[in-house]
């Protein structure tokens, strides 16, 4: 079926409403390069509209009713945000699921390392990625360095114009005949992605008079280190830094239609996620919407969506309720509605032949909803049943929210996964739903503005219809 383009249906004033809702999308993405930067901006913007904090172990039994609007945050990389309805929550609830984390390059424990005449900090890529992109572009350090005595230090740097960026280096096209022959996955290897951040020996800076006569520009840096942000080597072991592209979100093509930005996945659904949390009132069934963790490396760890944190906050919250028992936990689970809200590949005329035409979503035409994902044979897929696509397609068209119905790429070509099947697991309705994305993993991705305003519509006539 051919879709018409989104575009076509407004009018000059909700073509504002597009481009600001674009403009502060933006905002968040050049603050939130990170999952805890993520968190941070999240929480400033959701308790500004009212919703409190909850701490699991100090919530009076009966203290939460109707219309509290409430979140628990997880290890400052996971926050899940309710709104309690008028209906029992034994019902269901109305689960928006995103995730927060994006491929990158995360700093090794041990990281520096001088080979004349550049100092080097190692890297571990996190995600999947094309290796090659990497290279050459501007970078910059985001993340956490937490000392021995508990104080922490955050770093940012490569963001403000007066900052240093740094780089990874690539072999001069005058000498790389032979590494044009390798693969795809071998012209660069991983071990080969670290990033340049000095080249100025330690006496040639301060002019000191120096004993060791070795790892002279690594020394410098390091005094830099303890002299800016007051760490030392050895605290390297206990960090959390992240190297991510250091431009900030644009605006791409004439018409300013598209957003080429680091991030994209899955923060574009995260922000329509919580946004359109923020619009929805006077609910009937539940409201939730989980921002989650590690979906890029199989969602495990404390803070992925295979922990118990979701299980253990919804008996949190429904100890606060008054109304918690295991039995309520398994009805409310198995009751529920969910959009894992998760991003999907745009068609890209340049690579027609790795998508089915017939099926891709188009940017400019809508949000999606993807039925399987998985690869191969749906292997890995939670592949949503009919009676549910049915009932979100009746919702999106009573409430003139376009969309479409796609697949990820041809088969037998790849395939992807979300964090639905593991909330499929609890017997509840889940289908991938989000925004189609062109470079998908690249350090910069590209999606429709016109896409991640319909995402946000869809999704609060999800939360309000269900």
């Amino acid at each position: 079926m051919n879709k018409k383009s989104a575009w076509e249906k407004y009018d000059e004033k909700t073509l504002e409403s597009v481009m600001s809702y674009a403009e502060n999308y933006m905002d968040f993405l050049n603050k939130g390069k990170t999952e805890r930067e993520c968190v941070n901006y999240i929480i400033e913007k959701i308790e500004k509209s009212g919703y409190r904090k909850l701490i699991p172990g100090k919530i009076s039994k009966g203290s939460l009713k109707k219309g509290d609007k409430v979140y628990f945050c997880n290890m400052n990389k996971t926050i899940i945000m309710f709104e309690i309805g008028s209906e029992s929550i034994e019902n269901g609830m109305n689960i928006l699921g995103a995730h927060i984390d994006s491929p990158r390059l995360d700093i090794k424990a041990n990281p520096l390392y001088e080979e004349d005449p550049f100092v080097y900090l190692d890297t571990h890529y996190y995600g999947g990625i094309k290796k090659y992109q990497w290279v050459t572009l501007p970078l910059a350090l985001h993340g956490i360095v937490v000392k021995k005595d508990g104080t922490s230090v955050t770093i940012k740097i490569g963001e403000d114009e007066n900052d240093p960026v740094f780089f990874i280096s690539d072999l001069l096209i005058h000498l790389a005949s032979e590494q044009m022959e390798k693969k795809a996955t071998k012209v660069i290897e991983g071990e080969d992605l670290d990033i340049i951040i000095g080249n100025i020996p330690l006496k040639a800076t301060y002019n000191a008079e120096i004993d060791e006569k070795k790892d002279l520009i690594k020394n410098n840096v390091l005094s830099i280190l303890k002299r800016d942000y007051g760490i030392e080597e050895k605290d390297f072991l206990s960090a959390e830094i992240e190297v991510v592209p250091a431009d900030k979100a644009r605006s791409s093509g004439f018409d300013k239609s598209m957003i080429l930005a680091y991030g994209h996945d899955d923060r574009v659904c995260a922000y329509s996620s919580f946004m359109a949390m923020l619009e929805v009132k006077d609910m009937k069934r539940t409201a939730c919407c989980i921002l989650t963790d590690k979906e890029e490396i199989g969602s495990v760890g404390a803070t992925g969506m295979r922990s118990m944190f979701f299980e253990n906050v919804l008996r949190e919250l429904l100890e606060g309720m008054g109304v918690y028992n295991e039995l309520t936990v398994r009805r409310t689970l198995m009751n529920s509605f969910m959009l894992s809200s998760d991003v999907t590949s745009g068609f890209d005329p340049m690579y027609a032949s790795s998508f089915d035409k017939k099926n891709v979503a188009y940017l400019g035409k809508g949000f999606s909803f993807c039925k399987f994902t998985g690869s191969r044979g749906k292997f890995g897929s939670n592949d949503a049943n009919a009676e549910y696509i049915g009932k979100l397609r009746k919702i999106m068209d009573d409430e003139n929210v376009d969309y479409q119905l796609v697949e990820l790429g041809k088969v037998d070509y790849g395939g992807g996964g979300t964090i639905a099947y593991i909330m499929a697991l609890y017997g509840m309705n889940v289908v991938d739903c989000g925004v189609p994305v062109m470079n998908m993993h690249a350090p910069y991705e590209v999606v429709s503005k016109v896409d991640i305003y319909e995402n946000k519509l869809g999704y609060i006539a999800f939360l309000k219809k269900a």
